[in-house]
């Protein structure tokens, strides 16, 4: 019993400080691209789906640290229910702006069709979260539901990969050459989760590697950021000089 209490609360303790890592950083990251987008509308997306993905994920990571700590899910299920339907939601949110960001960074213009259908997946998305079917609130939610809702989602997903890692690579675009995988990496781990969590809690700890994913996504955008920023500073020093 003493082990089992100890176990716990070696959870509680490691999940806490890494899921305040990841919110820190994905919003950090996203309020920096922000104010420091220069009025680049592609850097400015960027930053605000951090903002949005780390805000949205807050709903349900923060009722999940103070339920561990209490060592009482029951009392939060309501709380975790919700904040699980936020963050469903914001993380469509996400990839609907990420589809922008590639938009803008290539140049897309000609492509009404996948807009629709981005748009498309992302309503379907929240309509299905928003159904009561769902039973958010409900410990003993339907697995049939999560996996309805989610549809639309991977979906959207497969789409970006594929765009991503086309363009990309038509580009040679080596500042976003991986940002496709940080998509595969998130989905890949969190289908399994979906499926297989209430079955085997072990497989939650896939969304480890999916959180560590977003924050390279990040990361990837802050970094083409500043490296934009600097090769035009130099080309404006070079038109003075000339």
């Amino acid at each position: 019993m003493m082990l089992e209490k100890s176990v716990n609360e070696m959870q509680a303790i490691m999940e806490t400080i890494f899921d305040i890592g990841y919110l820190g950083a994905v919003i950090l990251l996203g309020v920096l691209m922000i104010r420091s987008c220069q009025g680049d509308r592609q850097f400015l997306l960027f930053g605000i789906m951090g903002v949005i993905l780390g805000a949205g994920d807050a709903f349900h990571l923060v009722p999940r640290i103070l339920a561990l700590h209490a060592g009482d899910m029951e009392s939060y299920a309501a709380a975790l229910g919700i904040g699980k339907m936020i963050s469903s939601i914001t993380t469509a949110v996400y990839y609907t702006l990420l589809y922008h960001v590639w938009q803008l960074r290539y140049q897309v213009t000609d492509k009404n069709y996948l807009t629709i259908a981005v748009y498309v997946l992302l309503a379907l998305r929240v309509i299905l979260c928003l159904l009561p079917f769902n039973q958010w609130t409900s410990l003993d939610a339907p697995l049939s539901w999560g996996i309805y809702r989610n549809l639309p989602f991977v979906l959207l997903g497969i789409l970006l990969m594929v765009i991503l890692y086309q363009r990309a690579k038509k580009e040679q675009d080596t500042a976003f050459r991986w940002l496709w995988l940080t998509v595969v990496i998130s989905f890949v781990c969190y289908i399994p989760v979906v499926l297989f969590a209430e079955a085997v809690p072990a497989v939650g700890m896939l969304m480890l590697p999916k959180a560590c994913a977003y924050v390279w996504a990040m990361a990837m955008g802050y970094r083409a950021m500043k490296q934009k920023q600097v090769l035009n500073g130099y080309l404006n020093r070079f038109k003075v000089i000339r």
